[in-house]
């Protein structure tokens, strides 16, 4: 009888240990690096990952809630499946133009207590995993909202931050917040709280162990955009959905989704250095294109008068002067801002477009986005919010010879909005326009997503420059955050590179730059957008150095490579990007002290290079330089300074 006890034990001991094994799915990198478990514990589906042994994420919750069922809690693992995808696409508007993305796949199912399933889909790549739920029909239910998720990443305790905390909604200009327009805190303690929780995309430093980026993409008009929050566990930071006050409370803070349904990918990026983080395509390579280009677009540099003639320049003669500007600054467009309805007028402005096209520039357009959800009161207005006003309004731009339009004012993250911003772009295609957006939510994954898009703002621009003398002292700051945090994973359409050394119509008396002209320049590099609002002004024809104006005449706004070379997020940064065969290099300053680098630039070995930087005395100057044969250049960067080396 004891035999057969100790033989029945032993076999419920098995089982035991067999369901427990069951529970874990594991699976790695394609250079084996990268490690994600996936299992359930107590009920709860987790996932832990490590890179190179080194915890970098610890049993951090999975799941999410919708009005039909939680899947949340209650969960078993039922099964798993693991497999591999592999391929190539090309796109100009990126950091790389060329890319091939291999990953190990993992789909994992959980059970819940209703007996209804979900799934986790998960790709790992070299330094990056992606993951989204898959939501099956729950007996005869076909459709549902996803009201909330427990999404979590718990960090090791010795992890610093460097988030930028979401705005109140309603709040900012006109109510026009939330709209990404914070700043940073750098190094910031783990779990430190913020009202309304901080946006993405989020860095965060693992000690000596290594750098985790967080974001997400694939968001269109299927679902809503979502954020960070802390938590009571100073370690864990989880997915939130969109503030209910948003766009005047008008739309859900959830999702609604028609079944079977996928949410959007949750992104992390992991590196034992910020080279992943910097180089990373995780938000493009897993996104297809929502629909074929109506025709071949256009992308470069444009003048804009607003950024420092402010709104009363938004008159014909003007306006001329600027299309004379990007005429002779060889530049594709002028942006026409705000008030130019009231101002010009749609009679004039197909003269002026005519005009325009005389010189070989194209014209793009300003139009508020609201409609209701907020105050704005800038023109045109009630254009953009509603099929009806948007499709008529985008034949008479076409018909006038209109190449794209700048949009602005969204400030909300809910499934409202974002369907709001795919029908612009789904409309605008058919009209063959480009979109910009301004005062709006982070890019994700749109340069694949959506052809005809042409960046975001979704940053402390600079007509927060123009407008702050505070925000004009972190400048250098805030420009060595960009490349590793908000530049890397979406186009960020800042608007920069000022040659006027006062922020002002007539460069002088108020609004003085705290940045060297060497910066400036930089940052034409360090911020990629496939179509930039440069900051160049009439009189900088005449008052700047002519290198300077040549740079600006040749520099590139789409980049077929981009490289990693050195810097600390706050401190400094150097990027090399490349332009078909030519390299471009520039790096800024945000210490205040003078910067000394020996940095490796292989690609640039036997290369006869230009050199713009500045000297002591903030006299910006350009000479020819080497690479020695190991491909070693020395450089200093003043403080607030900045450097260019062009191939």
């Amino acid at each position: 009888m004891k035999k057969v006890t100790l033989v029945f034990l032993l076999f419920i001991s098995f089982c035991l240990l067999s369901e427990v094994k069951a529970q874990v799915a594991e699976i790695s990198s394609p250079d084996g690096k990268l490690k994600l478990n996936v299992f359930s514990e107590e009920g709860k589906a987790m996932y832990s990952v490590s890179f190179q042994g080194e915890t970098m994420l610890d049993k951090s919750p999975l799941g999410l809630i919708t009005n039909e069922s939680d899947f949340s809690k209650n969960l078993k693992l039922i099964n798993t499946k693991k497999d591999l995808i592999s391929k190539k696409y090309s796109n100009e508007k990126i950091k790389k133009s060329d890319i091939e993305y291999k990953a190990n796949t993992l789909n994992v199912n959980f059970m819940n207590a209703d007996q209804f399933n979900i799934g986790i889909e998960f790709q790992v790549s070299d330094n990056n995993i992606a993951f989204r739920y898959d939501i099956p029909p729950m007996k005869d239910r076909f459709s549902a909202v996803v009201q909330s998720e427990v999404t979590g990443y718990r960090f090791p305790a010795q992890t610093t931050t460097f988030l930028s905390p979401m705005m109140k909604p309603m709040t900012g200009f006109a109510r026009t917040a939330p709209s990404y327009e914070s700043g940073y805190k750098a190094d910031a303690e783990l779990g430190t709280k913020a009202d309304y929780g901080y946006v993405f995309p989020g860095l965060f430093h693992i000690g000596n162990e290594g750098w985790v980026l967080l974001s997400e993409t694939g968001v269109n008009s299927l679902y809503c955009a979502s954020h960070l929050e802390t938590t009571s566990d100073k370690n864990l930071y989880r997915v939130a959905y969109p503030d209910m006050a948003e766009n005047n409370g008008f739309g859900s803070s959830g999702s609604a989704i028609s079944l079977p349904g996928k949410t959007p990918w949750r992104t992390i990026t992991i590196g034992d250095s910020l080279k992943p983080i910097v180089e990373t395509t995780i938000p493009f390579d897993v996104v297809e294109p929502l629909y074929e280009p109506s025709q071949k677009y256009q992308f470069g540099r444009s003048t804009w008068s607003w950024i420092l003639w402010q709104d009363n320049s938004m008159n014909y003669d003007d306006q001329s002067l600027f299309i004379d500007l990007a005429s002779k600054l060889g530049y594709e467009f002028i942006l026409i801002d705000a008030l130019w309805d009231k101002n010009i007028g749609k009679d004039r402005m197909k003269k002026l477009i005519q005009y325009a096209k005389s010189k070989n520039v194209g014209v793009m357009l300003w139009y508020n986005s609201n409609g209701a959800a907020n105050d704005a009161p800038m023109g045109p207005r009630n254009k953009m919010s509603s099929s009806v006003e948007r499709k008529k309004e985008m034949k008479w731009l076409k018909e006038s010879g209109v190449k794209g339009l700048k949009v602005d004012f969204f400030g909300g993250d809910k499934q409202e909005t974002m369907r709001l911003y795919e029908d612009i772009l789904s409309d605008a295609n058919d009209f063959g326009l480009t979109i910009i957006f301004h005062g709006a939510t982070l890019p994700r994954g749109w340069e694949v997503m959506y052809p005809n898009y042409a960046g975001s703002e979704a940053v402390l621009a600079s007509e927060m420059l123009y407008f702050s003398e505070d925000v004009r002292k972190q400048e250098a700051f805030f420009a060595t955050l960009h490349p590793f945090i908000r530049n890397t994973v979406g186009s960020m359409e800042f608007g920069g590179t000022f040659l006027n050394r006062f922020l002002t119509k007539s460069n002088k008396d108020k609004n003085k730059r705290h940045t060297t002209d060497g910066f400036q320049l930089a940052t034409a590099v360090l911020f990629q957008n496939p179509i930039q609002m440069f900051a160049v002004m009439p009189n900088n024809l005449t008052d700047v150095p002519k290198f300077q104006l040549d740079f600006m005449k040749s520099i590139p706004t789409l980049w077929d490579e981009t490289i990693f070379i050195d810097g600390y997020p706050g401190k400094y940064s150097v990027i090399a990007r490349r332009h078909q065969d030519k390299w471009y290099v520039a790096g800024v300053n945000a210490e205040k002290t003078v910067k000394k680098l020996k940095i490796n630039l292989p690609m640039l070995v036997n290369k006869n290079l230009e050199l713009i930087n500045d000297d002591k005395n903030e006299t910006t100057f350009k000479k020819s330089v080497s690479v020695n044969k190991k491909g070693e250049f020395e450089i200093e960067i003043q403080p607030n300074g900045g450097f260019v080396l062009i191939n």
